[in-house]
């Protein structure tokens, strides 16, 4: 089975780091800082049951730090060329090392990272790691690389600003940071023994800076801390720029070799930083040698210019970051700026031909928080866009930690300003991060943040579990909905996807107001499908109902929508009646007290480690469940039930629906009371973060809606260790 590719890009610098201290330019000591040991196996299996196929752990390789770690045999690093207390994670002090801020022990640095890749594959997810190709920190030097590796510079002849021979560029003169010094406020030693690292950065001749700075004085707006790797480009050739690719370039092979260490590590994707700024020359070699030897390494670039995208999937990128296109669309539409309908233009005028190999996102560490002032100031608004991101094509979508609790990017963390950016060079700990996906963390969040990430759990999972949306054409319906009733193209938009039989209707409502609109699909859609033109049942996958809707060429399909709403409507073509998961309860059940159902279910599970309940009758007035366990429950233990059931009604937990085959069904969940004849397609009804279990009754929208929780008696057989509960819902 193809499988489409959902990435959750993580900064284990701030993941689960529980020190709240939060003081601006704060040290690690004050501030903490997340481990990669933080990513328990129970903590992998809950950011998998998200919906992840991928993790990206950004910013692991060694880089430039203020935090002094010269005990453990690590090179200090000068300050004035370090950005930040923590120091980007983009100035590589050693390629071939593990950033020791996120070991619990730094010795084992590379052995608690290894232990992380296996935890990840154990979880049923790959890696993907950060490539820095373009440039390195200013005092780079490798402590770790392999025996027989020259290091980068090693043999350079700094007499030469260009030679094939050499890794860096050398420019004219000493380096000069006074532009630098000037706009940075004076920096005070922590103790007398670091003050010598206070001292004037030298750097005698000076390298060329990362952002293609060639002289020796680059600014404050440079990439200063950075200096240029040298692909055989002279950029300061008397015609403009001329190429060396022959013989091979000294920094070809030992960029290559960096590839092949880490894919040696189980490692199983990079994400090439700048990719655009190293030529695609280099690319095409690198990459052939790389999937020879590791044909399952896919490769994501960085790339911007639009003109250069199909060069860049030559030389062998998997995937570009579709960034200057959809990615900025679809920004504009969040924001009122654009109308929804230029969503079209994105992919068919500008990457259509390419569609599959472009990177969708709406949050990443180099862009504002879509919850941030400077964004839109309200994370849900950007459900429907989310939704066209992992919906609309067959290519990657990547989320960025915290986007799914709605982090909004607006502290003062130090070296990064208020910006509406989660910070990449402080020691810091986001408050929606600090207690990410750890048992009991529902608890930490708002109803808001709650709700937010059931939402969407339901998109991410979907984009894998419904083979249309996973391996489907798609059809833009937007060119003849103009003009359909209630459809407005400023903020609507609407498509189908289609695999095999199966057909989805797809509606988004970039509105802050409901709406009721019709959306017509066009003959040409029904011959490009060849979808005969009948009565099919359909069912919304995010409220779970049906109904039988009549497909004609050019007819229209009627739909209520949410503001910021999503309606994902499937049927099957040969209108094969599916009944979606059939448990144990055959009669219509009353909403309130059949969602208490599933909470007493679970709460009994946590309280007795006992299985759910075989034997329960549930009606409006009263309502039994009988459970096994394997004492009877003391009198405080009766009230516990009680008032921890009506706590978890308090909470407010979302209740939301999800549709799923069984190859896609999660590991907690059980299926052997299934009936013998029950389908493929199963739904699955979740409560928060609390409680999956397969069901098809009715259920309310929120636990708050259920009402209170009345205890009216307990019966108890010896014999059989029976606890019979007897309750009631008030509304």
């Amino acid at each position: 089975m193809k499988e489409k590719i959902v990435i959750y890009q993580v900064l284990p610098r701030l993941f689960g780091n529980q020190n709240t201290t939060r003081k601006e330019n704060g040290t690690i000591e004050e501030n903490g800082c997340g481990k990669l040991n933080n990513f328990t196996d129970d903590v992998l299996a809950r950011i998998h049951d998200m919906g992840f196929t991928h993790i990206w752990f950004t910013g692991v390789i060694r880089h430039a730090t203020q935090t002094n770690y010269s005990s453990y045999g690590i090179p200090t690093q000068h300050a004035e060329v370090v950005k930040g207390k923590a120091g980007s994670p983009y100035a590589i002090t050693d390629y071939y090392d593990i950033d020791p801020d996120l070991a619990e022990n730094v010795s084992l640095r590379m052995t608690e990272w290894e232990r992380l890749i296996d935890r990840t594959h154990k979880a049923g997810m790959k890696v993907i790691m950060d490539f820095v190709p373009n440039h390195v920190a200013r005092e780079y030097h490798s402590i770790c690389k392999p025996a027989g590796v020259r290091d980068l510079g090693e043999d350079d002849d700094t007499n030469m600003h260009f030679s094939t021979k050499n890794n860096f560029y050398y420019a004219w003169g000493d380096l000069d940071l006074n532009e630098v010094r000037h706009s940075k406020p004076a920096m005070v030693p922590f103790s007398e023994k670091d003050s010598k690292i206070f001292e004037p950065y030298t750097e005698s001749p000076a390298k060329a800076t990362g952002n293609d700075r060639f002289d020796n004085c680059p600014g404050c707006n440079d990439w200063y801390e950075t200096v240029k790797l040298n692909y055989g480009v002279d950029y300061c050739d008397a015609g403009g720029r001329s190429y060396h690719y022959e013989p091979v370039p000294s920094t070809w092979g030992k960029m290559t070799d960096i590839l092949l260490y880490w894919a040696g590590k189980g490692v199983d994707g990079f994400r090439c930083d700048m990719a655009e700024m190293v030529p695609t020359a280099f690319w095409s070699y690198a990459t052939e040698i790389l999937k020879s030897r590791f044909p399952h390494i896919i490769v994501i670039g960085e790339v911007y210019d639009p003109s250069q995208y199909r060069n860049y999937v030559k030389a062998g990128f998997d995937y570009l970051y579709d960034k200057v296109g959809m990615y900025d669309c679809l920004r504009g539409v969040i924001r009122g700026e654009r109308p929804a309908a230029s969503i079209t233009h994105e992919w068919q005028v500008v990457v259509d031909d390419i569609r599959e190999h472009m990177l969708y996102f709406l949050e990443n560490h180099d862009e504002q928080r879509i919850a941030s002032d400077f964004f839109c100031g309200n994370a849900m608004k950007a459900i429907p866009a989310a939704a066209m991101s992992l919906f609309f094509q067959k290519n990657p979508f990547m989320l960025y930690s915290g986007q799914e609790f709605g982090e909004k990017g607006m502290d003062k963390e130090g070296f990064s300003g208020r910006d509406g950016r989660t910070t990449i060079f402080d020691y810091w700990s986001p408050e929606t991060l600090t207690h990410a996906y750890q048992e009991n963390a529902e608890d930490v969040y708002t109803q808001e943040q709650k709700y937010l990430a059931a939402t969407y759990r339901q998109l991410l999972r979907l984009a894998n579990e419904e083979k249309a949306i996973r391996e489907g054409e798609t059809f833009d319906l937007m060119y003849v909905n103009p003009w359909s009733e209630g459809f407005d193209p400023r903020t609507n938009f609407a498509f189908l996807r289609k695999k095999d039989d199966e057909v989805m209707l797809i509606v988004l409502n970039f509105s802050q107001e409901t709406r009721q609109l019709q959306v017509c699909i066009p003959g040409h859609a029904f011959d490009f499908f060849q979808i005969k033109e009948e009565e099919v049942l359909v069912t919304e996958l995010f409220s779970g109902g049906k109904k039988k809707v009549e497909l004609k060429k050019d007819g229209v399909f009627p739909i209520s929508m949410d503001a910021n709403g999503v309606r994902i409507y499937k049927f099957n073509v040969k209108m094969e009646e599916i009944d979606f998961v059939l448990n144990e309860h055959h009669k219509e059940e009353y909403p309130p007290a059949h969602t208490a159902e599933h909470l007493l279910n679970q709460l009994m599970v946590r309280m007795f480690g006992c299985e759910r309940s075989r034997n329960a009758h549930i009606e409006r007035k009263k309502s039994k469940m009988t459970f096994v366990v394997d004492h009877k429950p003391t009198r405080q233990e009766e009230k516990t039930i009680e008032t921890e059931m009506n706590r978890l009604i308090e909470e407010d937990m979302p209740v939301t629906y999800e549709f799923v085959d069984r190859d896609h069904i999660p590991a907690n969940v059980k299926i052997d009371r299934l009936p013998d004849d029950a389908s493929e397609t199963l739904r699955l009804v979740r409560i928060g973060d609390y409680d999956v279990c397969p069901c098809i009754g009715k259920h309310v929208r929120s636990t708050a809606q259920i009402g209170k929780f009345v205890l009216l008696g307990t019966n108890w057989d010896e014999h059989a260790h029976s606890l019979r509960i007897r309750f009631k819902i008030v509304q």
